[in-house]
């Protein structure tokens, strides 16, 4: 199951049905789960403990030290979930202090070259395709699709079931259900998704309206927030209005609608 040029520190941690192919390096601080598979030239280092069922294929580096000048050598932390994957040279860098820990969830596909930064929380079932690049501390919750080449500043939140078109950029956060586009623009809300999701139609056809009053409506923001609040209850309405509410670096403009995506 272990390739014998692989190089594995005696004190790493590794279920016995784990699979190491050629060249890889375990550092000592390292737990693997069971079943999971370490392509060839995979460096995984740091505290870092990974659940079972993950795939790193070839060249990710994973738990390396934070890209913070702050940072001193502490002995921080990563943890991985379930059935990630990782794709080719994807890289994950654990925490800048021992407080926090950078932490990946279940069931996300990072692609091709994808970088997460120091401090970062990712949700579940999240896809992050080629070249897209999150700065330290960013949220990203549960069904965001952030396509490729997009950028994520540092502290910025992208909420569920949101989605970045390719090359799009924010230094704000964008809400959840929403889709973004250029730099700090979005354009409406992820139907595609949504309707993927199995939200019904009246549960799209009250985020359209919430959508309107928060973003369309003229007013100010924190206004249109009391509003939207009074005429909505439901579950769905709370995650929009609660993201919304509690965004600390404002959250992306809308620009209208663009051309809706087919299935």
């Amino acid at each position: 199951m272990i390739h014998p040029t692989a190089i594995i520190h005696p004190r790493a941690k590794l279920d016995s049905t784990v699979r190491v192919a050629p060249y890889a390096v375990i550092d000592e601080g390292v737990e693997l789960g069971a079943n999971c598979v370490v392509g060839p030239h995979v460096y995984l280092t740091g505290l870092t403990q990974i659940a079972a069922g993950n795939v790193f294929h070839a060249g990710c580096v994973i738990g390396d030290a934070p890209q913070d000048l702050k940072y001193a050598n502490e002995p921080t932390r990563l943890r991985i979930g379930e059935k990630n994957v990782f794709r080719e040279h994807v890289t994950v860098h654990r925490s800048n202090k021992t407080a926090e820990d950078t932490v990946i969830g279940s069931r996300n596909f990072l692609m091709q070259h994808s970088h997460v930064a120091h401090n970062c929380v990712i949700g579940n079932d999240i896809i992050i395709a080629g070249g897209a690049l999150l700065a330290g501390h960013v949220t990203v919750q549960d069904r965001a699709f952030i396509s490729g080449n997009c950028l994520v500043h540092q502290f910025c939140r992208v909420g569920t079931l949101a989605m970045m078109r390719g090359g799009s950029a924010i230094s704000k956060d964008l809400p959840p259900f929403c889709v973004s586009l250029n730099d700090n623009e979005m354009c409406g809300l992820n139907i595609v998704g949504l309707r993927r999701a199995g939200f019904t139609p009246e549960q799209r056809l009250e985020l359209k309206k919430i959508y309107q009053i928060l973003f369309r409506g003229g007013k100010n923001l924190r206004t249109a927030i009391e509003e939207a609040g009074k005429l909505f209850t439901s579950a769905t309405a709370r995650v929009l209005l609660d993201f919304v509410t509690g965004a600390k670096r404002g959250v992306v403009a809308d620009v209208g609608d663009a051309p809706e995506e087919t299935e």
